[in-house]
């Protein structure tokens, strides 16, 4: 399990939230007055962090949503390998690959340090 359960009304901008099972950045948080039969809302607006897609939620400010955990991380630039680049991890010294994000392909050299993040069994590069 690499998400934990939060009421909607404790989030804030810039923290993440997972919408429809896609670990997300939160950008905006709206809320609204409660009804006279009802409870109040919240609208959340964010973008996917692995696939950069807008989403929005709308639920009841109590409601309990899911929370991932988003773990980052250093590692070395072992090899670039056409579209992928090979990655040790510098706390594990595990080594894996992954693709490339265009806005990273011309920085990447080997030996040097990159960050990354590791959310719901998947990683992406963050910073060069």
């Amino acid at each position: 399990m690499s998400w934990n359960l939060a009421e909607l009304r404790t989030l804030k901008p810039n923290r993440y939230i997972m919408i429809d099972d896609e670990p997300c950045r939160i950008l905006s948080i709206k809320t609204g007055k409660t009804g006279k039969h009802g409870e109040a809302k919240g609208r959340i607006e964010a973008v996917g962090l692995f696939d950069g897609q807008k989403r929005s939620l709308v639920r009841p400010v109590t409601h309990k949503v899911k929370v991932p955990l988003i773990d980052r991380r250093k590692a070395q630039v072992l090899a670039l390998m056409g579209a992928e680049v090979q990655l040790m991890d510098l706390e594990t010294y595990g080594t894996f690959s992954i693709p490339i994000p265009k806005e990273f392909e011309s920085n990447l050299t080997p030996g040097k340090e990159i960050l990354y993040v590791v959310a719901m069994g998947r990683k992406k590069i963050t910073r060069v």
